[in-house]
């Protein structure tokens, strides 16, 4: 009985998480399809490159996005293993498909993209497009989802140098919007896509309560094998674990700890619960966290 109260869990979970990445998604593309790309603002990511794509050629983002991921996601089965290939595959397909129903309910019969908040309206473009994309890939980091593009080559440098998915993913969206410069010698492009890449990242931080943070987890249980093995078999973390003592009740207990990235909290309560629901868990933040897998130590 219990395996399948387990299984009802689990199947309504992926529910769950299906769900929301689809609203993620869907949001996010709203906000390139309707105030983005009609007004030519840019920002970072593999969509804002593919943008920039689209304002000098006419090329459309989602196939263009499509195509390289295509591209990256075989070196993310090579390297990253099929989990994570598998999962990012379905938000690469379901992001181009809504990036293309966007751009297509957006466009009118001369084939322009529709200016919804009239002309001049560059700001509040700017604006309400940046805070839709950070709130539609906030809900898509908080099940545990990816968007590929940068966040499959920010996977791989992580893999092999020292280098945080922050401190990647920053560098690759600066260069990204400095681009416009020598492409289109147009410094409102430039400025509008720091001021969207602000919010953007303001807004998705409000959401997910700071992505980029780390998170302790200190667990109290007496399944520690199964917890442990589960941490480090999905996850790319290690545990700490100690013998403890009940003061009240004298009965011996596993302490364990572990520091995972904010992004995998929900995917470790999730592995605590399946394994020992009786398991006592203090969740706390982790500011500044160095080591394998972290910060490099910097004097």
């Amino acid at each position: 009985m219990p395996k399948i109260q387990v299984s009802y869990r689990r199947v309504w979970e992926f529910v769950v998480d299906f769900l929301a990445i689809n609203i993620g998604l869907a949001t996010y593309s709203l906000g390139w399809a309707a105030f983005l790309l009609p007004y030519h603002i840019t920002t970072g990511g593999m969509t804002g490159m593919f943008a920039i794509v689209y304002y000098v050629t006419g090329f459309p983002v989602s196939y263009a996005i499509l195509i390289a991921n295509s591209i990256l996601l075989l070196f993310a089965l090579w390297q990253l293993g099929w989990k994570f290939t598998i999962k990012t595959s379905y938000a690469v397909l379901a992001l181009s498909t809504y990036l293309q129903l966007g751009q297509e309910l957006m466009t009118d019969d001369a084939g322009n993209l529709m200016q919804i908040l009239g002309e001049g309206q560059d700001s509040m473009a700017c604006v309400l497009g940046a805070i839709l994309n950070g709130l539609g890939i906030g809900i898509v980091f908080l099940t545990g989802g990816s968007t590929g593009g940068w966040d499959i080559i920010a996977a791989l440098v992580n893999k092999y140098r020292n280098i945080s998915f922050g401190r990647a993913l920053l560098f690759l969206d600066f260069l990204v919007i400095a681009s416009c410069w020598p492409i289109f010698h147009d410094v409102r492009m430039v400025v509008f896509g720091y001021v969207t890449l602000v919010v953007y990242t303001y807004a998705l931080d409000m959401l997910v309560n700071s992505a980029r943070q780390d998170i302790q987890f200190i667990i109290f249980t007496r399944k520690a094998d199964d917890i442990c093995q589960r941490i480090i078999s999905e996850t790319c973390h290690s545990v700490t674990s100690m013998d403890g003592e009940g003061f009240y009740s004298h009965q011996d207990i596993k302490v364990l700890i572990t520091i995972v990235h904010k992004r995998e909290a929900v995917k470790i309560l999730r592995m605590i619960q399946e394994t020992d629901p009786a398991a006592f868990v203090s969740q706390s933040r982790a500011e500044g966290v160095y080591g394998n897998g972290f910060n490099a130590i910097k004097p």
